[in-house]
């Protein structure tokens, strides 16, 4: 093995949002700062489901929403519970928007870039080999037959944590900690777009399905409106999905697309893009035990930071965030004495004074709440049954105590029932 002879202040593994957050926070500081990137472009190797919250982004990026690639702001939103050929929809307009859609793949080489013009270099196409250790101390990562060191190590790599579990840091993926994410990205003209979902330019709608369109499995669906485009897709919890599903997942993607309250809004569209990816939905049995080691840094989904609201997922904002912690805490310990354990023990300080602890702390239970069937099969069906005796009116009319009572019979129990609910309140 040889040094290929340059010496870096910081290696950053990985350039989706998180790495790419480092770099331009190193960089920006005079730092000088690598970025190495297996996929052929920033963002190729990336995938998500189509929304992104901006606050976190508007603190740590100069003028983000006037620079950034945003499609639509989210000021529509539906929950919906599916049964059947039924829907039971909540849906929520606003003229003020916390969010944003976009393709996540614009949005990493657009963060790549500015941590490009910060000074940092990009190299894509390649992958790293392992981490370089030396004396208990990470020094650098290994490419091919070469070594490059640098004084601190970024480990942004993803959810797919080769390096990590190589050097014996984390276990293999366990399938009950992951969640499988399918989507397809369908093409429309932005004018019909507007048309189907009753939206002005540049506004946008989240969609969140929970129901039978999983066929039980606990997950659900989403719809995001992109510019020009449809992000469609579903989201199952691995572990239960392996244990229950008896054809390929697609299959279940290309049902949803299909259904007769789905397909009016894409019938006309052409699918451009299919991705899948896993996501980190157990975050607390997932995470290393340490995201700080003598050397070395741990963010993004390679840590673990992702929100589950249960009727929401909270990644892009997390990830960047964390990046950018992690260069707090390389200049706090550079300036005092070193990327020591001990001095990089900042990063944990700076993570669980941010929002991002505190809101994976405050909805922990939800991952647990999550592998409860009767949420993703009973209560759907209940709801719209009950729905449909209110308001599918005939003769006779129900009062809303009899349409519970005829909808609950052979489904679920008072005491189950009153139970579920208070958990549910308590957890999400």
């Amino acid at each position: 093995m040889k040094d290929i002879g340059q010496r870096f202040d910081a290696i950053i593994i990985g350039a989706g949002p998180a790495g790419s957050t480092a770099a331009y926070h190193l960089a920006k500081k005079g730092y000088k700062t690598l970025i190495l990137e297996r996929g052929r472009v920033p963002g190729s190797k990336n995938m998500f489901g189509g929304r992104v919250y901006i606050e976190p982004l508007k603190e740590i990026y100069e003028d983000f929403e006037k620079k950034a690639p945003i499609h639509r702001w989210v000021k529509k939103e539906r929950i919906s519970l599916m049964y059947d050929e039924s829907a039971t929809t909540i849906e929520i307009e606003s003229t003020k928007s916390t969010s944003f859609t976009t393709y996540l793949t614009q949005l990493s080489q657009w963060m790549a870039n500015q941590a490009v013009e910060k000074g940092a270099i990009l190299l894509s196409e390649i992958r790293v080999d392992k981490l370089y250790r030396e004396n208990g101390v990470f020094k650098g990562v290994v490419v091919e037959d070469e070594r490059v060191l640098a004084d601190i190590i970024i480990d942004a790599e993803g959810i797919n944590r080769l390096l990590l579990e190589e050097a014996g840091i984390v276990e293999r993926l366990s399938p009950d900690h992951v969640a499988l994410g399918v989507k397809e990205v369908i093409k429309l003209d932005g004018k019909n777009i507007n048309q189907l979902f009753g939206l002005e330019d540049n506004d946008g709608l989240s969609w969140v399905l929970i129901g039978d369109i999983t066929k039980g499995i606990p997950g659900g669906g989403f719809i995001y409106t992109n510019r020009d485009s449809i992000s469609l897709g579903i989201v199952l919890m691995l572990g239960e999905a392996i244990k229950r599903i008896d054809r390929h997942i697609y299959l279940l993607v290309e049902e949803f697309r299909n259904h007769p309250l789905i397909n009016k809004y894409v019938r006309d569209g052409r699918i451009m893009e299919y991705s899948t990816h896993l996501i980190p939905e157990d975050v607390f049995a997932l995470r290393p035990p340490k995201l700080y080691y003598n050397g070395l840094l741990i963010a993004g989904d390679a840590a673990g930071l992702l929100l589950n609201q249960g009727y929401t997922y909270r990644g892009v904002d997390f990830a960047a965030y964390s990046g950018y912690l992690a260069a707090k805490a390389y200049d706090y310990a550079h300036n005092n004495g070193g990327p020591t354990e001990e001095n990089l023990r900042e990063y944990t300080r700076l993570l669980e004074n941010s929002f991002v602890m505190k809101m994976l702390k405050k909805f922990s239970g939800v991952s647990k709440l999550m592998k409860k069937e009767r949420l993703f099969k009973t209560y759907p069906e209940l709801i719209n049954i009950m729905a449909g005796k209110l308001m599918h009116i005939e003769y006779d009319s129900y009062k809303i105590m009899e349409a519970l009572k005829e909808a609950k019979k052979g489904r679920v129990g008072w005491i189950s029932l009153i139970k579920d609910l208070w958990e549910v309140s308590r957890k999400l």
